[in-house]
């Protein structure tokens, strides 16, 4: 439960290479939430003296302090958002390789992931002491006239940082989009050992002809029913489940929620450190789709960076060693990370939607956790296999035992937040 002595803080602040963020904290966790492309680089677990970050912050992210140019730094980076990736990020309104799509040029994970947002304004919740962050973001092109909103925030009491990310249709169409949040661990954080799990009823790897064809070490557009038992491409299988040391390849996997669950959920467990990460958002069964307000995210997606990519800039040259050691916890609706032209073409994967739909002149939002804090007695440390919510809890249970972390399953505060920030802007 919430202690009423502790207190959530906002403040703006500049991060690496001069980047503008907003920062949130309380006593045990302290998130940066960068302006560009709605980076996470720090979600910083806070132990006494200890302070363990465990985003991502890859090696060639740039310092140089200025804008992303194609001419200077395309040969490299490829992409402004290569230029700028770090942690956690939105996806919208693709999830995938930059691509054309009816003559729009749409950006490798989306404008939301490749452009600056406007931060707006922060303040607290006077009701739960939440400190929170609002920004926007409008669509560069007039041929998809949408409007992105977010409101970052942290509670005191909960190692959670929560999301609530809204997609506003401002033409007179309906738009189709795929949207997503783009996790991704690294040291200190992630190590040899981790388990990995998710809530998913089938696995599948993308099919051939896609950016892995050349990095993976698993069969291409295989089903199998849990990561312990990945079929590898040169015979045999192979559990996924547990982060190996670089092996030099690079896997995607993708998991089907099932539409029975009311908590979308995936987690990496950490058991010497007696950490875990947990990705939560509602599930299929909690979802008022189709129609509703909400988007619903049918897929757990696992981008397994072991040192599969030998080219820029994962490795310093083409054809030079990759450097790059990480794990994407990516939760979605879309097409493997295709991008939205191929998913509005399969329409489904394993029977889920590879889209939503965002009817003209209305808006809809989805609604994300990410949890990282420590658990005691070893309880956890063969990793995650389910979990269940309370009012305030997550209960995350290992094959004997179980575990309860404070938090919001039910995103009350957050969606209290947005009401009312919407209250005060008006229709």
């Amino acid at each position: 439960m919430t202690n009423c002595n502790e207190r959530a803080l906002v403040s703006r602040v500049k991060g690496i290479g001069g980047r503008e963020a907003s920062f949130l904290e309380n006593a045990t966790l302290r998130v940066q939430v960068d302006d560009i492309g709605g980076m996470v680089p720090l979600l910083c677990s806070v132990q006494d003296r200890r302070q363990i970050n465990a985003h991502w912050q890859p090696w060639f992210r740039s310092n140089s302090g200025r804008p992303y140019i194609d001419e200077k730094d395309g040969s490299f980076w490829k992409s402004a958002l290569l230029y700028n990736i770090a942690g956690n990020f939105p996806c919208a309104p693709n999830f995938g390789p930059g691509h054309i799509i009816n003559g729009l040029t749409m950006p490798p994970h989306g404008w939301t992931a490749s452009l600056k947002w406007e931060y707006k304004k922060s303040g607290i919740d006077e009701e739960s002491g939440a400190a929170w962050s609002f920004s926007e973001m409008k669509s560069p092109d007039s041929a998809m006239p949408l409007l992105f909103k977010k409101i970052d925030a942290i509670v005191p009491g909960e190692s959670v940082h929560y999301s609530a990310l809204s997609v506003q249709n401002l033409g007179e169409t309906d738009s189709e989009i795929c949207c997503a949040y783009h996790n991704t661990i690294g040291a200190l954080f992630l190590q040899v050992g981790c388990h990995i799990s998710a809530e998913a009823n089938v696995w599948i790897t993308p099919p051939p002809g896609g950016e892995f064809d050349g990095t993976t070490r698993l069969v291409p557009g295989a089903e199998f029913s849990t990561l312990s038992r990945a079929p590898l491409a040169f015979g045999g299988k192979t559990d996924i489940g547990i982060v190996p040391p670089p092996i030099g390849y690079t896997d995607f996997v993708c998991g089907v929620i099932p539409k029975t669950a009311h908590l979308g959920w995936s987690s990496v467990v950490n058991p010497e450190l007696k950490m875990t990460y947990i990705c939560f958002f509602p599930g299929p069964a909690a979802s008022r789709e189709p129609g509703g307000e909400e988007i619903t995210l049918y897929f757990n997606d696992f981008w397994m960076q072991y040192g599969g990519r030998p080219f820029t800039p994962w490795a310093p040259w083409d054809e030079g060693p990759d450097q790059t050691y990480c794990l994407g916890m990516e939760n979605a609706v879309g097409a493997w990370a295709c991008g939205l032209d191929y998913a509005l073409r399969v329409k489904k994967v394993l029977g889920s939607p590879t889209t939503v739909t965002i009817p003209a002149k209305t808006e809809k939002t989805l609604y994300y956790g990410t949890l990282f804090a420590p658990y005691e007695m070893g309880i956890l440390d063969s990793g995650i296999v389910g979990i269940d919510t309370e009012e305030n809890r997550l209960v995350c249970k290992s094959a004997t035992e179980f575990w309860k972390f404070d938090a919001d399953p039910s995103f009350r505060v957050i969606r209290g937040i947005k009401e009312s920030l919407s209250s005060a802007v008006g229709p």
